[in-house]
């Protein structure tokens, strides 16, 4: 009985597949881009290697990895990665600013002058100022991302 019921609705069934072929259907990444009329941004996937070759980083690498080396290439330094400012001790009225993109960052801080203690590991928020417990020093972060971009 079950076998009949099925051979049955089978027509249906085929014919509802061929219906849902028939609608047009494009996936996100072949649909038109709206532009600024800026230069587009950079392709944060990398195109892969060649069948039968090694990939090299930058072809295989994606998302921020992929900026870094594209920056590189062109001779930027996309993330900074100086030291921070360690000719004077950070106070509350006058603390060393720590650029950033994001509200909070851990530091390392080796005193004033630079290695005078070891390295110690500390949170700053953006609201709230970090003091490392060995030297004193105060540190805040000078914020320049979006400013609700923690609540996505």
């Amino acid at each position: 009985m079950f076998k009949t019921a099925l051979r049955a609705a089978r027509p249906a069934a085929l014919a509802a597949r061929a219906a849902n072929k028939q609608q047009a259907s494009r996936a996100f990444s072949t649909t038109l881009r709206i532009s600024s009329g800026g230069p587009p941004p950079p392709q944060l996937y990398g195109p892969g290697a060649k069948p039968g070759t090694v990939p090299t980083d930058l072809d295989q690498a994606t998302g921020l990895e992929r900026l870094q080396l594209l920056g590189e290439t062109e001779g930027l330094n996309i993330f900074d990665e100086g030291p921070l400012d360690s000719s004077r001790i950070g106070t509350k009225a006058s603390p060393v600013l720590i650029p950033s993109y994001d509200v909070e960052r851990i530091i390392g801080c080796t005193g004033v002058p630079a290695d005078s203690h070891d390295v110690v590991w500390f949170n700053v928020h953006k609201d709230k100022q970090g003091r490392c417990k060995e030297c004193g020093s105060v540190y805040a972060i000078d914020f320049h991302g979006e400013e609700h971009a923690e609540h996505h």
